[in-house]
């Protein structure tokens, strides 16, 4: 009964031309689980295990210990146990005209000495593991830092001041339509007086109102951060966003139908987000009580998606008319496989339906680096069109995807730069 329940909504939002999207949290030993759910099928996976070295988007007044002259990069001790590392490129400083400027033009140790007192923030997450592999370890045990730091709510980014000095409000670079970045660049002019906030999708339509509101807001935590750069000794300054807040604030261009919560515990957990970046959720967020609540993964179970989540640590996917896909994570990279299996159709479709899949597996298991996907062999018409059509495809990844074009061989070559480590390295250890 509860699944035609949830069935019959899927096909009453169907009929009316309109995509159902439902959060799911749950928590499985210790791991907290974000779920977005688009018509029952799993577009957006979120996992925070219960202990984290150093977590993407945290914040800290970190000490330099070192400068690599081979790396042009300062060792940092963040936290009194953890090691960042901050290249050259992440740094950011003032010339003596007060002009912002990036590192890069100068060796970073001519900008930074062992003992300096800096911000940073994290721009990568680091999870320690004795089953990681080697190589995985060598690769991820120090966290990448930046000085570039960042807070995010769910219409606006604010890029905080650098040594006082406030950067340009802007637009996102990941929105390519020139109407909706028109549309936006006058909502910029609204709130000119502001600056530094970066405007995301999801703000398009909304009220100046709004957008003031949540500037004041990022601006405040600002204040409140900022107080804590003082001390001599590193610390954690505030802790990056949990699963809950990514997935809210990456979905929040979405319709959102519910948010559904076992425990009150999470109940809280989503209510104190939305009360502040997201008020109009607050009355979706939906306690579910489930005869059958202490099991694992109880909420899962009672919407049907463990199988959806279970078929992410295969290396294939199905393709809905007969073909697959073959996925293979090495450490240098991420390669896939298309193959036409029993489909009849064009090289050309079965290679934009198998787009359509390839961008969801990475999204869910957060693949990283370099990806290189092998299609169905097409010719240069046929091949453009494939690219045009991925171009529209990757906006909905979170993460910042580059397009490199098919190589000379003729193996379609794009690289994603994610946040948080690989689903592989989250599920370490779950068992199902």
């Amino acid at each position: 009964m509860l699944a035609l329940k949830w069935l019959s909504k899927i096909i009453f939002y169907i009929d009316k031309g309109i995509y159902i999207l439902d959060i799911l949290i749950e928590e499985f030993e210790g791991n907290i689980w974000t779920i977005a759910l688009e018509q029952g099928l799993i577009e957006g996976l979120e996992i925070d295990p219960p202990y984290e070295n150093v977590r993407y988007g945290s914040i800290y007044w970190a000490k330099v210990t070192k400068i690599d002259t081979a790396l042009d990069a300062a060792f940092l001790n963040i936290d009194g146990e953890n090691t960042g590392i901050l290249y050259n490129r992440d740094v950011r400083y003032t010339d003596k005209d007060g002009k912002i400027c990036k590192g890069g033009d100068k060796a970073i140790g001519k900008i930074l000495s062992a003992g300096d007192m800096i911000a940073v923030q994290a721009k990568s997450a680091y999870i320690s593991s004795p089953e990681d592999g080697l190589w995985e370890q060598k690769e991820n045990k120090t966290a990448a830092m930046s000085m570039d730091i960042t807070l995010a709510g769910r219409y606006l980014i604010y890029r905080t001041p650098i040594n006082g000095v406030n950067l340009k409000n802007t637009i996102s670079q990941r929105i390519q339509g020139k109407k909706l970045r028109a549309q936006l660049a006058n909502m910029l002019e609204s709130i000119d007086d502001l600056q530094g906030f970066i405007l995301r999708s999801s703000a398009a339509d909304l009220q100046t109102d709004i957008l003031r509101r949540e500037a004041d807001l990022l601006n405040e935590m600002w204040q409140q951060v900022n107080t804590f750069f003082k001390e001599d000794k590193p610390a954690l300054i505030i802790l990056g966003p949990d699963s809950v807040q990514r997935t809210l604030s990456d979905k929040a261009d979405e319709p959102i139908d519910c948010i559904e919560v076992v425990t009150m515990d999470h109940f809280k957990q989503v209510e104190d987000w939305c009360s502040i970046f997201a008020p109009d959720l607050t009355a979706k967020i939906t306690p579910l009580k489930l005869d059958d609540a202490t099991q694992d993964l109880a909420l899962l179970d009672h919407r049907d998606v463990l199988g959806q989540v279970e078929s992410l640590l295969h290396d294939y996917a199905f393709l809905e008319r007969g073909g697959s896909i073959i996925i293979q994570e090495t450490a240098a990279l991420t390669a896939i496989d298309v193959n036409k299996g029993s489909d009849k159709r064009s090289h050309l479709a079965v290679n934009i339906e198998a787009t359509k899949e390839i961008s969801r597996q990475i999204r869910l298991r957060n693949s990283g680096g370099i990806i290189i996907i092998d299609f169905l062999k097409m010719n240069k018409t046929d091949e453009k069109a494939l690219l045009k059509e991925l171009d529209k495809i990757i906006y909905k990844d979170p993460c910042t995807i580059q397009i490199h074009g098919f190589t000379k061989l003729g193996l379609m070559e794009i690289t994603r730069k994610r946040r948080t480590p690989s689903l592989h390295n989250r599920f370490s250890g779950i068992k199902f």
